[in-house]
């Protein structure tokens, strides 16, 4: 591999938006989780790395595990460097057809060695990775240990218990159980934060995923850990300069849509860590002698402002984005594909409008969001910067402007753009922070509300160093009542239980930005209550986390449906008001099981389509709280709208849930042929003769089976019944491969 040419630019995605108002220990991993419109530089070759180099790699990586893969199989990406990292990248991509069913995966390469640095893969059959799973989490992380030895240097890292693997909405019982598992480099024993390995095990023992995330650690520089300050000195130094302030935090519940609102305590501040040996302390821009002042709160503006528009249009809104976007280039090409009123994920009826840029070797193209009254941006990324990279006409001035004059234009901007939400917000309370990667500003204006700001809630602006504007977002959720602040517990009370439960975790860190810098700091971060991410309810005075794992214990107890139930319910399928007083032999109704039924193969994250306006039954309008769950089992195939209405209360036969379930199968034409079925039962009589197709189905699948040779088919099924039947209707489904149909609407 020898001589490689950068070529031009292609752009990946996302914004970022930093919150400000979370907790500082929080800071730095929103900074890592979240980048912003991360460049690559596509390269060519005079002399290829050949797709049969990879797959040499691979296989020596997997020894015999993937020799069913011929060199067909596999499809070789383009070479690329990431922003600001002269390390070439490959990607390798495989699928193959086995029995019917499809083996995919890919695989990633770094260096000149072509290490591999992340892996993915879906095995044909993954049937006994679903619950319940093969192996436990136990003998999954035995197993990731084991898998840990291939990489080099792997007696240096350690396994990270704060790693919370976060999955929003529930867990399908058609999508196989995952263990993930993180482990951190160290060096005399201390973590480094940036060089970790995280390994996901499927429920069947197979490694599906890892991540290799790594530099160069041999040319890395580090602290000397006998020259760090004692911890004493360093707590009793934040203590003074850190002060715990009451805020609303908005909690979104991912399955049903619900935002809850409480008042916590947390630390509001711009510090991240404190340097071991120097005593500075960390920020987002870097190391500082001083400690960040804590601004007071001053509103974007004092006064509401009155919107330039009341009766905005879509053909207004069409002609809005038309100008906001439009290129300064012949070689791209606008193209407006729709503009639609919608409502967005706050609940804030909106335009939407879609769009394209097309250019010679390809497209991009994402949303713009409008106040669908006054026509003011609720949501905007400027594309255009990265298209003109993209085809190498994006030519950069070289001048950056100060962090001052990034937010007087992005005041600028938002009382161009977004100036009747203004006196909601308040300026900032911490440093714009600046990123090298996308040499650009990024600003956040925390809502406000009774005078106290909103965790969860802001408006963030992106300012190219330039001065023009990047991207901008209003965060408003929707909320009616807000906690009233009389119960609380006092200032003095929550500072005391912070600085009680204040401890220092240290960390090798890159304190200081910059492309070449390539020396690890020691850093002390606060932890409260153990727990990077720990708030105080306010009313309560306990101690919460918003990385808190789903729990895997048991709630219920139940003598042979205990282990189905836990399930369904630590994995949001099954939803119960009281664990105390819950009766698992209880009769279900129809609404809760079609609820079951439905979350079982597909995801709900709290939002639907509001584009879709159907409305099967009359009764079910999209105020109802089960209007997504019906009206995706209508789409699904499993209820029909034969009738006008659904009643959610009524009692489900056993009868009934035979059709659901077969219908579920996508067997219902073949039930439907209730000629060609005979019920052997005693009590067959008792059947519907057009339900005779569906109960002889579900019985000869075991799903609904005969006791003591009857179906007992007008019996009423109770929760236990249901969460044993469906965790087998599930394995049926996953077998059929219908769980692949599931995925909205």
């Amino acid at each position: 591999m020898k001589k490689l040419k950068k070529l031009g630019i292609l752009t990946l995605s996302t914004g970022l938006s930093i919150g400000i108002l979370t907790p500082q220990a929080s800071a730095a991993a929103s900074l890592n989780e979240q980048q912003d419109k991360a460049q690559i530089r596509v390269i060519q070759e005079e002399e290829v790395v050949t797709k049969k180099d990879l797959i040499k790699k691979f296989k020596e990586f997997f020894p015999n595990q993937f020799d069913f893969l011929k060199d067909s199989d596999f499809h070789m990406d383009s070479g690329h460097y990431f922003p600001n990292d002269d390390t070439v990248r490959y990607g390798l991509s495989f699928g193959k057809i086995i029995k019917g069913k499809e083996v995919y995966g890919s695989v990633g390469f770094v260096g000149n060695k072509l290490e591999i640095d992340q892996f993915y893969y879906q095995p044909a059959n993954a049937a006994e990775a679903l619950f319940p799973a093969k192996v436990t989490e136990e003998k999954a992380k035995e197993i990731a240990q084991t898998f840990l030895k291939k990489f080099p240097g792997n007696n240096e890292y350690k396994l990270d218990n704060s790693y919370s693997d976060y999955y929003p909405g529930n867990q399908t019982l058609t999508e196989p159980i995952r263990y993930s598992f993180s482990f951190v480099r160290t060096k005399n024993e201390v973590s480094i934060s940036d060089q970790q390995i995280q390994i996901t095990v499927l429920g069947n023992g197979e490694v599906s995923n890892f991540y290799h995330n790594s530099s160069d650690i041999v040319s890395s520089s580090y602290d000397d850990i006998t020259k760090a300050l004692p911890k004493n000195e360093i707590i009793s130094k934040i203590k003074e300069n850190i002060s715990v302030n009451l805020q609303y935090r908005i909690d979104y519940d991912y399955q049903t849509g619900d935002r809850h609102v409480k008042l916590v305590y947390q630390p509001i501040s711009e510090v991240l860590g404190v340097h071991a040996l120097s005593g500075k302390w960390q920020t987002i821009n870097g190391l500082s002698t001083e400690p960040p002042k804590q601004k007071e709160i001053e509103r974007i503006s004092s006064q509401p402002i009155k919107p330039t528009q009341t009766n905005f249009s879509l053909k207004e809104a069409k002609a809005f984005a038309e100008k906001l976007l439009k290129v300064d280039s012949d070689k791209i090409k606008l193209r407006i594909e729709s503009v639609d009123e919608t409502k967005n994920h706050n609940g804030q009826e909106v335009i939407s409008v879609q769009y394209m840029y097309e250019y010679h070797n390809g497209g991009s193209g994402t949303s713009l969001e409008l106040d669908k009254k006054t026509g003011e941006i609720i949501q905007y990324h400027d594309m255009k910067n990265d298209i003109l990279g993209e085809i190498g006409t994006n030519e950069e001035d070289g001048n950056t402007i100060s962090s001052k004059e990034a937010l007087n234009q992005a005041v600028k901007y938002l009382k161009q753009f977004s100036p009747s939400y203004l006196h909601n917000y308040a300026m900032p309370t911490g440093e714009a922070y600046f990123s090298n990667e996308t040499n650009s500003f990024h600003l956040s204006f925390p809502r406000v509300v009774n005078g106290i700001l909103v965790s969860g809630n802001e408006i963030s602006v992106t300012i190219s160093a330039d001065g023009s504007l990047q991207g901008l977002n209003v965060n408003q959720s929707s909320i009616e009542n807000w906690p009233s602040i009389e119960k609380v517990i006092s200032k003095d009370k929550a500072t005391d239980e912070f600085f009680k439960q204040l401890s220092l975790e240290l960390q090798y860190v890159k304190a200081e930005a910059g492309a070449d810098n390539n020396h690890y700091s020691l850093v002390y971060t606060p932890v409260f209550n153990k727990n990077l991410y720990s708030f105080l309810d306010a009313n309560t005075g306990e101690w919460n986390s918003n990385t808190d794992k789903k729990s895997d214990q048991p709630v219920v107890s139940h003598p042979w449906a205990e282990k189905e139930l836990n399930h369904l319910i630590n994995n949001g399928i099954l939803n119960i008001e009281d664990v105390n007083t819950f009766n698992a032999d209880a009769q279900v109704t129809k609404g809760a099981a079609i609820e079951v039924i439905v979350k079982s193969l597909t995801p709900f994250y709290g939002y639907y389509d509001e584009n879709n306006t159907s409305q099967t039954f009359e009764n079910i309008n999209p105020d109802h709280p089960l209007y997504q769950v019906i009206e995706r089992a209508v789409v699904l195939g499993i209820l029909e709208g034969e009738n006008t209405t659904f009643d959610p209360n009524e009692r489900l036969t056993k009868e009934e849930l035979a059709v659901w379930y077969v219908r579920t199968l996508g067997l219902e034409q073949a039930a439907k042929n209730q000629n060609i079925y005979k019920l052997d039962f005693a009590d067959a009589k008792d059947v519907q003769a057009k339900n005779t197709g569906f109960v002889a189905l579900a019985h000869s699948l075991g799903l609904l089976p005969a006791t003591n040779n009857n179906f007992n088919p007008k019996q009423e099924v109770t929760y236990a019944q249901l969460a044993v039947s469906d965790v087998l209707l599930a394995h049926e489904a996953y077998k059929k491969g219908r769980h692949m149909n599931y995925y909205g609407f």
